[in-house]
């Protein structure tokens, strides 16, 4: 029975804008949180040369049932994928990662071609061969790493590694003169499709490097870098250095005028306060005034009162009517002047008193 298409796999892909953690789509939901725990391998993995091999036992494959249903822990599926594995980022993990989880019990080999095979059929590489062998060693789902790979993969080269199906994207890989260099395992059915991860691979992260090559050029350069060892001819580090300055300055510039806009703000910010702490203290002002001097102010019922107590303080008493009436003794002399009665007088004061004139009159008189 044939391998499972690639409709039958549903692997995160990564889109290009980069939306969600590590490329994940909304499609993909919210995966499920585990225990803290470690899970990875303390040791990379072993190349094939120096993995031994029981040859007593025969070669037989396993088929597709058989791989999903599982195979003894002895008998790992073994699935092997290949690659160039330049720049190793994680499209490639993701796809290792496919071909890991393939079967429930899966052995992962992995090939990875040399400088030779790839500058001949593919073109030139920016990590050499011991580079991406030990890139795809300190992969966690990889189980063994296979050397000096080959382009196209023999019959022979199937049977020394003991494969069980080969893992790849299905997009037919032309080369080395051959439409597609999976046709022949696709047609003996040990194909096991896997998909690309979108918006990431060693092409597109060399075409950034390549369009913003001054940019990078200027990095190395500030990090002590030669122009000789970045093959940078004398005026373009003449000229590399002046916009680093340029930018030194612009960057200066624009740190001012930040710091003006935070100052402007605060002080803005609190302008508005104190406005706001003046119009409270306004209001509290005006309404003790109005409440001291006021039409109906405390300032009015204090002087009511006042004018009151004033009032009552000057005007006399009135004796009440029905209090007794008490014969009145007769009230001491009074003397009017111009009177031609003279009081009786004593003998001492005689002759001062004989010129004036007065009256002696009681209170009964006056009344």
């Amino acid at each position: 029975m044939e391998p499972p298409t690639s409709s039958r796999l549903n692997p995160r892909k990564r889109r290009k804008d980069g939306s969600g953690p590590n490329g994940a789509t909304e499609l993909d939901g919210v995966p499920p949180k585990m225990s803290r725990r470690s899970v990875g391998l303390r040791e990379p993995a072993p190349f094939s040369d120096e993995v031994e091999i029981d040859y007593s036992k025969p070669y037989i494959r396993v088929t597709y049932e058989e791989a999903m249903r599982g195979t003894p822990l002895d008998r790992p599926v073994r699935v092997y994928a290949d690659g160039i594995f330049d720049l190793f980022h994680s499209g490639h993990a993701r796809a290792l990662m496919q071909a890991k989880n393939l079967f429930p019990n899966t052995y992962l080999i992995v090939g990875v071609c040399s400088d030779e095979l790839t500058h001949n059929f593919k073109g030139f590489t920016v990590m050499n061969e011991n580079e991406r062998y030990d890139a795809v060693q300190h992969c966690r789902y990889v189980d063994e790493v296979v050397r000096n790979a080959p382009w196209t993969l023999t019959p022979e080269f199937l049977a020394e590694h003991r494969i069980d199906f080969v893992a790849h994207d299905d997009i037919p890989y032309s080369s080395a003169g051959s439409d597609d260099v999976y046709k022949h395992i696709k047609e003996a059915g040990m194909f096991a499709p896997t998909q690309r991860t979108e918006g990431i691979s060693t092409s597109d992260i060399i075409t950034r490097i390549v369009r913003d090559y001054d940019v990078y050029a200027r990095r190395n350069l500030q990090r002590g870098y030669t122009a000789k060892e970045l093959n940078v001819s004398f005026i373009n580090e003449k000229k590399y250095h002046l916009q680093e300055r340029v930018d030194k300055v612009k960057k200066r510039v624009k740190d001012v005028e930040e710091k003006s806009k935070e100052f402007v703000q605060k002080v803005e910010e609190k302008s508005i306060d104190l406005i706001q702490k003046w119009e409270e203290k306004s209001r509290e002002f005006i309404g003790n005034f109005l409440e001291m001097f006021g039409p109906e102010g405390a300032l009015k019922h204090m002087l009511k009162e006042g004018k009151g107590r004033m009032l009552q303080a000057i005007s006399p008493k009135q004796s009440p009517s029905s209090s007794p009436t008490h014969d009145r003794s007769p009230s001491p002399s009074f003397r009017w002047p111009f009177s031609t009665k003279t009081p009786p007088a004593s003998p001492g004061n005689r002759s001062r008193n004989e010129s004036a004139v007065t009256y002696d009159i009681s209170e009964d008189e006056e009344d």
